[in-house]
């Protein structure tokens, strides 16, 4: 409420904001989660042009490794929905718990990759596998580099700009 409102004449989507998301917080994640795909294969011994198809010796190894994929997708959206809560401020001025909706909506996010992942019935629908305490160790590390990386843009832009702090 403190700054004014955009023109009637400007869009709803700007250019700083695009920049945001694809080129700032998409390309981070990008690379985190093909990082992660390539932590999985590069540790079960895989080289470029192994077969990782059904009944191949990496066939388990690419089944982890899309699992990686997809869960490391789903913790980089997890730091992007606390990163995307406003365009200046810093998460402590909002607040972590100040919005429960979005908190209830993390949770079940993570409950329900989760079950994709370790319910045994639904592995063999999404073809997913179980993910052990080292892919954990580095799944867990995602967030938090995706909204420590927002973090660290909001304050370079508070300090060029104080007047407009959110």
């Amino acid at each position: 409420m403190d700054q004014r409102p955009r023109s009637r004449h400007s869009g709803i989507l700007t250019k700083a904001m695009l920049i945001r998301a694809w080129l700032w917080l998409g390309m981070l994640e990008a690379a985190l989660v093909i990082g992660g795909f390539l932590f999985v294969l590069l540790r079960a011994g895989w080289s470029p042009g192994d077969a990782t198809g059904a009944g191949a010796p990496l066939h388990h190894a690419y089944l982890t490794a899309t699992t990686m994929t997809f869960a490391g997708i789903t913790a980089c959206q997890v730091g992007t929905a606390f990163a995307a809560r406003t365009s200046r401020a810093s998460l402590r001025e909002i607040g972590v718990f100040s919005n429960p909706l979005l908190i209830w909506g993390i949770a079940f996010e993570l409950v329900f990759t989760a079950a994709l992942i370790y319910v045994p019935a639904l592995q063999g629908v999404f073809h997913t596998a179980a993910l052990g305490p080292v892919e954990l160790a580095l799944l867990a590390t995602f967030a938090p580099i995706v909204w420590g990386s927002d973090e660290l843009r909001r304050a370079w832009l508070r300090r060029r700009d104080p007047v407009c702090a959110r």
